[in-house]
């Protein structure tokens, strides 16, 4: 189930602007995370929001992009509002913040229980993505992710974190390094796909992506978009490349064939492939897969 998510751009949509919202329909982003919490203020436009994203929804325009809302957190007062009003169809999930220990997470998918049997949904309909934005958080990353199954992949939130650290979100970037890299390896861990954090500044596409190629050697399998000009970029590092894919293929069916012949190794370009090879392989062509049915779709 986790592997029919498509997540190299994950973009925030404030739920109550129409021109963004029209705006992020016709966009290539893989999931629009279509908001109803910090980007929409003042409160009064909570229901705004919740009103506006269900009737874009109802009438198709993002029949071609997963959907997972960020709702507000459980202390808020509007988390049971979010949900009754946009469990329905046409979310894939929602985006859960400020998730701080596993236990946030086992509440949520209870909670997303009760209102999936109520309204007759097949229970884990809806899936969730953490996002992390403590250092409680980071310190808990592997026990959110394992706290139910409907996690597909958990995010970083770097500007909360750094407020909540007391730290300085510095241009090198070296104050993110450390919760990054943890996080992946959380997600990892959990067999949860990683989304690194989002770039603050928008207009710096060089710095952006030197984020996203150092992203993917952590290994991020996409990140956090707050503008659709950074989607290119983001697919560009996150997209498997003809090569890869054609030594992916290669592969396996050296793999394949050395094990019908009950041959102990299979050889590529001078290097033994194992096992752990073959998994990545796999892995490389399914995203593949999904890239291209994504592509047919638009």
């Amino acid at each position: 189930m986790k592997d029919k998510y498509l997540l190299r751009s994950l973009m925030f949509v404030p739920g109550h602007n129409e021109k963004l919202l029209n705006s992020a329909s016709r966009s290539k982003a893989d999931v629009l995370l279509l908001d109803v919490e910090d980007s929409v203020m003042p409160e009064s436009n909570k229901q705004l929001a919740r009103y506006t994203i269900t009737r874009y929804i109802n009438e198709g325009f993002f029949n071609n992009h997963h959907l997972f809302p960020r709702i507000n957190d459980r202390e808020s007062g509007h988390l049971l509002k979010d949900l009754y009003a946009l469990t329905v169809d046409g979310v894939d999930g929602f985006m859960y913040p400020k998730a701080k220990l596993g236990e946030d997470i086992y509440f949520f998918d209870k909670l997303l229980e009760t209102i999936e049997s109520e309204k007759g949904y097949e229970i884990g309909r809806f899936k969730i993505i953490p996002l992390i934005e403590t250092a409680s958080a980071v310190m808990n990353v592997e026990s959110i992710c394992k706290a139910s199954e409907r996690v597909v992949a958990v995010a970083f939130g770097c500007e909360d974190f750094i407020s909540d650290l007391e730290g300085i979100h510095d241009h090198e970037g070296l104050s993110l390094f450390t919760p990054r890299a943890i996080i992946a390896m959380g997600a990892r861990a959990a067999n949860v796909v990683p989304i690194d954090t989002v770039h603050i500044n928008v207009h710096d596409l060089e710095d952006f992506e030197k984020n996203v190629i150092l992203s993917k050697k952590l290994g991020f399998e996409g990140c956090l978009i707050l503008h659709p000009k950074e989607i290119d970029i983001a697919h560009k590092h996150y997209t498997p490349s003809d090569q890869e894919v054609s030594d992916a293929k290669e592969m396996l069916n050296l793999y394949n064939e050395a094990q019908s012949m009950n041959k102990g190794v299979a050889v590529l370009n001078g290097k033994f492939i194992g096992p752990p090879m073959v998994i990545a392989a796999k892995k490389i062509i399914k995203k593949a897969e999904l890239i291209e049915k994504k592509a047919s779709l638009n």
